[in-house]
């Protein structure tokens, strides 16, 4: 028979992922994607409690992020286009008023702590390896003098020059995770790399992004899922891609999500999650009478 696609070998992982597991995800729209995913068949998910991440020290800013013992202490916000925007959180947390964006912000990350902290398995996806940074005369740009990170995880489409922007290097990312994952050696770390393109950096670009993320998670030598290396060779062809031929469609997130499930969950947690997927769609269900 002829063999017409190039399938990914994925070994079964050695630890498995149930129902008595909590989970917690952290990155990008992919990681929104499989986190769904999970919550439709009832697992005990928590999905990117700062919204939508790409880069990953925005990520790692987010898993460190701490709520100060001084309630007075303000909350670092930039003020925008009639909003007040945290430099850390994707733009679902701007507020017309700081009082409302601080508390979105500190609500975000006790919700971040507690999924950390419970937390029995954590997978971090990374999306690109190009940042933005803020420009080094802060107080002409937010009138505020909070200390902002310089690496921000969203612009919140702020002028272009109020930004520098760079790749980061593989000896930065590993760096980073390295502190991370060792502060917490129980939990599982499962790191993927998004199969999502962002031609809005260039198409060279971003291969080079791409690989400085797979060659950072290599040295990690934690578990690691394979979702870019199957949507650029099993589903390579465009009808896997929507509209805008970037994100990966329905039915690909799905094939991926099949790969995945493959690898980390026995055969008796995905008969358990057929049933619990059932349960959900008739949940969805809207009578006709």
């Amino acid at each position: 028979m002829m063999k017409l696609q190039t399938i990914v070998d994925i070994k079964p992982s050695e630890w498995k992922i149930g129902y008595e597991d909590k989970i917690l995800l952290v990155g990008s729209c992919f990681a929104d994607s499989i986190g769904q995913m999970m919550a439709q068949r009832e697992l005990n998910v928590t999905c990117n409690p700062f919204g939508t991440l790409y880069n990953p020290l925005s990520i790692a800013q987010a898993i460190n992020a701490k709520i100060s013992k001084c309630e007075n202490e303000k909350i670092p916000l930039i003020y925008h286009d009639g909003l007040w925007h945290s430099m850390a959180h994707h733009g679902a947390f701007s507020r017309p008023t700081r009082e409302e964006a601080e508390e979105a912000v500190r609500q975000s990350i006790q919700n971040m702590q507690r999924a950390l902290e419970e937390a029995t398995v954590v997978i971090i996806t990374f999306g690109t390896a190009w940042v933005y940074q803020m420009a080094n005369d802060q107080s002409q740009i937010t009138n505020d003098k909070s200390q902002i990170s310089n690496v921000v995880a969203n612009c919140h489409k702020m002028p272009e020059q109020w930004f520098t922007r760079r790749r980061l290097t593989v000896d930065e990312i590993v760096r980073t995770w390295m502190l991370i994952t060792a502060r917490y050696p129980d939990k599982h770390w499962l790191f993927t790399v998004s199969p999502i393109r962002h031609i809005r950096d260039g198409l060279h670009e971003n291969q080079l992004s791409k690989a400085t993320l797979l060659m950072a998670v290599e040295q990690l030598n934690h578990a690691y899922f394979p979702a870019y290396e199957i949507m650029l060779d099993e589903l390579r062809d465009y009808r896997f891609y929507a509209d805008d031929l970037v994100h990966p469609s329905q039915m690909a997130v799905e094939y991926i999500w099949e790969r995945f499930i493959e690898a980390y969950c026995t055969p008796q947690t995905r008969n358990e999650m057929t049933l619990a997927l059932k349960r959900w769609k008739r949940t969805q269900h809207i009578p006709l009478h």
